[in-house]
């Protein structure tokens, strides 16, 4: 599953891993990875087939033993959805459907790319959010921001219903640009949600971007594979 992830999907697996318990996410670096860094390490490489040849030294040792290893199967696995305090504290979205929430977050650095800021897109363009709810988005550099305006999903957030704001931690951590009054409820593509994360008395909810796109859309947590996807310039 991972050597078909995207640079930015494996940030994100990464990310989690470590607010899982994990003291360390790594993924084996491969063409992907080649790909994704040349503009940056072009210069101290013959080619990319030498650059690729070099990331191997960090690469398992062939013959190597771990202490356990554990394999997951994903398949048919449905979207997932915080119900409680920590991250690891997950139910299927079918089982989440249908919660109240009050403020949509959609971005940070855990799920404010490109690649994030595009799904969400698909699922927003040409409707408009439910008028019960706020609707955030928060590029997660101004590099991200200036490319998504570009290519005019920026337009088709703000014609959606959400506010923009610039680059940063924001309401992840409590800060500023949607902190929730105590009793209030975010669905949030954040990566943390613990008690008071994001304001005193708030709840937070973490989902992926297509989960959070169409949660704003119904005004409580909802399906995406339930809704259909427009396609982008």
């Amino acid at each position: 599953v991972v050597r078909k992830m995207t640079m930015e999907s494996r940030m994100t697996l990464c990310n989690m891993a470590i607010e899982a318990g994990g003291t360390s996410g790594i993924c084996m670096p491969d063409r992907v990875t080649v790909n994704y860094l040349w503009p940056f390490i072009s210069s101290g490489y013959a080619d990319k087939k030498a650059a690729l040849n070099d990331f191997k030294k960090w690469w398992s040792d062939k013959g190597c033993s771990y202490v356990k290893v554990i394999d997951i199967d994903v398949t048919g696995m449905e979207p997932q959805v915080t119900s409680g305090y920590k991250p690891d504290e997950v139910k299927g979205v079918s089982e989440m459907a249908g919660t109240r929430v009050d403020q949509i977050y959609i971005g940070s650095c855990t799920n404010g790319r490109l690649e994030d800021l595009k799904i969400a897109a698909q699922y927003l363009k040409g409707r408009t959010i439910d008028p019960s709810v706020r609707g955030i988005v928060s590029p997660a550099t101004p590099k991200i921001f200036r490319e998504a305006d570009k290519l005019g999903i920026i337009r088709i957030f703000m014609d959606a219903g959400f506010c923009v704001t610039n680059p940063t931690c924001g309401a992840c951590l409590g800060m500023s640009s949607g902190v929730l009054a105590p009793g209030e409820v975010c669905a949030s593509t954040t990566n943390r949600n613990f008690n008071g994360r994001m304001g005193r008395g708030g709840m937070v909810h973490l989902m992926s971007p297509a989960v959070a796109a169409v949660t704003a859309l119904e005004g409580k947590i909802a399906d995406p594979r339930n809704f259909r996807k427009e396609k982008l310039k």
